[in-house]
């Protein structure tokens, strides 16, 4: 079984990477769902990384209905993924009807060339799960992150072991949003799914001994991933994986 972290900055990777971690999926502003990192943080997780790094693509907050300026910003950042060696890219496109936009993912999938593609979270604002999956199927991706369409995977445990029956080997189904050390290894067991994603994050406290009280919600210490929460996750995986085997 297979753990990526949703790293939030290089410190994050490499926290990530001492926990154990298979994968890193770098990335900004988790608080917002994910961003595109700068082309500095990515080329520092390239040079420091000995796991493989993907790189999340998506260039604002919100939907993910985007126009022709923000697909031409996607397909930039994808090519300086390409450029820095990256070993793969995380994207998603929907249209206005909340279908898979085969026209532009197709496009952003060209530009990534032979780097590997996960289709992300968008997958689970999608109108029909079922169907989307087979169009990312379509698109070539190697996985779709989703969580069941719910808050948590935790919540959409039901669609996430459909869509892993459905997708039959043809693409890696990877649990996502609100996993932990202690629910991961019942996820693996109720789901079927073999790859789980995560951010392992908690606030470190901030260093500043200068305070403004009246903007104190400018004052918080940083998120980071937690190289202790990566490896008791990672540590959980191998034991589901030695009992799944045991059967």
């Amino acid at each position: 079984m297979l753990l990526e972290i949703a790293a939030n900055s290089v410190a994050s990777a490499l926290a990530a990477q001492e926990g154990g971690a298979d994968r890193v999926e770098l990335c900004i502003a988790l608080e917002l769902g994910g961003l595109t990192p700068s082309h500095a943080q990515i080329a520092l997780a390239r040079e420091r990384l000995r796991i493989p790094l993907y790189v999340l693509i998506r260039p604002r907050a919100g939907d993910f209905l985007y126009d022709d300026l923000e697909c031409e910003t996607m397909q930039r950042d994808i090519e300086a993924c390409v450029a820095l060696g990256c070993d793969g890219v995380v994207l998603g496109v929907l249209d206005a009807e909340g279908e898979v936009d085969m026209p532009r993912c197709r496009a952003l999938i060209a530009a990534a060339g032979k780097l590997g593609v996960t289709f992300h979270r968008a997958f689970d604002l999608s109108r029909d799960p079922a169907r989307g999956l087979e169009d990312i199927v379509a698109l070539g991706c190697e996985r779709v992150l989703t969580s069941g369409a719910q808050a948590s995977a935790v919540k959409g445990v039901a669609l996430i072991r459909d869509l892993v029956a459905q997708a039959n080997g043809r693409l890696t189904v990877m649990p996502g949003a609100g996993i932990t050390a202690q629910n991961i290894a019942a996820l693996a067991a109720a789901t079927g799914a073999r790859e789980f994603h995560t951010s392992a994050k908690r606030q470190l406290p901030s260093g500043m001994r200068h305070r403004r009280p009246v903007l104190d919600d400018m004052q918080a210490g940083e998120l980071r991933s937690d190289a202790g929460q990566v490896r008791a996750m990672a540590a959980a995986l191998v034991i589901a994986a030695q009992d799944a085997t045991s059967f």
